[in-house]
Order: structure tokens, then sequence, then C-alpha cells
């Protein structure tokens, strides 16, 4: 089931997957990555949420980006390998 889920999401995957070099992954990467992207999702719904009662449609904007950010961050933190992970922290040796 995961290699379908990274097979379908490789798009976003193969931004992180970078070259030969070496990295520096630790787990708590991985944890901190998805803790991140629980709290987009949750910024996001609550901005979507006072954006509702709002008359202007910019005020969705923010809604989208954080959308964004917790979706991409998500898929990192849950689907990406060790090298994805660290990729995406920036750690290198």
């Amino acid at each position: 089931m995961k290699q379908i889920l990274r097979q379908a999401f490789s798009p976003i995957l193969e931004n992180f997957q970078g070259g030969d070099d070496e990295y520096l992954y630790k787990k708590s990467h991985r944890v901190i990555l998805i803790a991140i992207a629980i709290m987009f999702s949750i910024l996001s719904f609550t901005v979507g949420i006072m954006a509702h009662d709002s008359d202007s449609p910019g005020y969705y904007i923010p809604t989208v980006v954080f959308g964004m950010v917790s979706l991409v961050t998500l898929i990192v933190g849950s689907l990406g390998t060790e090298k994805e992970v660290a990729n995406m922290w920036g750690s290198k040796k």
C-alpha cells in the first residue's frame, strides 16, 4: 500500500530526492514533520472557518497555502524515505 501511495505522490517526493550527497537523518525529523503537518492543517481549517463568514474570496488564500504546506509535509513525513525527509530539513553531513 505504501508503495502505491509513493507512486501516486511521486511528483511531490521527487523534489526532495536530491543527488548522491550524504545526509543526516534523525527519527525526530519525521515526527516533527508530521506534527507540523497536523498544526498547519488545523490552522488551515481554522482560517477557512473564519473566511467562510467574509465577503472577500481573498481570505481563502491563506487557507489554500496552509493546506498545501500541510499536505506536502504530511506526504514527505509519512511516505518519504530517510533521504527525502533529510533533504526537506536541509540537513547534510
